[in-house]
């Protein structure tokens, strides 16, 4: 693989994490260059520290990850300004009084003239379905609109890296396909979808199977969800 081929790609060579004494993860190695990729597996199996490596919320105790061609334990800044995370509950991200507001202020960090904030938040309303509640209160909303909400905050950055960890895990069908419908929309930014959702998993690029701590297949999504399927009745 060229050397600007490895910038795009997510990259884990022999990694390991262990919290106390156990072995999250181990062993790990993967390529994934696709631009959505779904993480599948069982409740415990790691997929969330997983996904918190290559945020650069969490850090390998052995091996190397590479991220959008950066080190995430040493250059964890300038990945944090590539990536977005959004979470399965909405509320912990959700910080102003009003919808605008608080997607205005997923910006404060960004070195950016007042006009093309406002610029930038009005076309992440626009494109979450969000224009006509901009002034709501956010604790007055739905489950499936706080989601929404969530990722509008996510997509104003306009990041190279979205990871999203069980976005729909607690709405209905709906606003579960509503989410996905916004997340897996063609674009520049890349998505990598934590979920038990198989039928979200086959809308992916590709898919990754995690069991006990460790990478065991990737590959086309149907393929993928079958292994864990078989997986599941072992």
């Amino acid at each position: 693989m060229s050397a600007s081929a490895r910038v795009d790609t997510i990259q884990m060579d022999d990694v390991s994490v262990r919290f106390a004494d156990t072995d999250v993860l181990r062993n790990v190695c993967c390529s994934l260059p696709a631009r959505t990729t779904a993480v599948i597996g069982e409740n415990g199996s790691g997929k969330s520290t997983f996904a918190r490596l290559i945020g650069g919320l969490a850090r390998a105790d052995s091996g190397t990850v590479r991220v959008l061609g950066l080190d995430p334990a040493r250059e964890t800044a300038a990945l944090r300004r590539r990536v977005a995370v959004v979470f399965s509950n909405p509320d912990a991200q959700i910080v102003m009084p009003t919808v605008a507001e608080d997607v205005a202020f997923s910006l404060r960090s960004e070195k950016l003239p007042r006009a093309e904030k406002t610029r930038r938040t009005q076309a992440a309303l626009e494109r979450f379905g969000l224009t006509a509640l901009a002034d709501r209160p956010t604790h007055d909303l739905s489950g499936g609109q706080k989601q929404l909400l969530a990722l509008c905050g996510a997509f104003v950055r306009e990041p190279d890296l979205v990871i999203a960890d069980e976005p729909t895990a607690f709405l209905d069908a709906r606003n579960a396909r509503l989410i996905a419908d916004r997340l897996l929309k063609n674009g520049s930014h890349r998505v990598l979808l934590v979920t038990h959702d198989l039928d979200l998993a086959q809308r992916c690029d590709q898919a990754v199977l995690i069991s006990q701590g460790t990478i065991t297949a990737v590959g086309a999504p149907g393929g993928i969800v079958k292994a864990y399927q078989e997986l599941l009745v072992c």
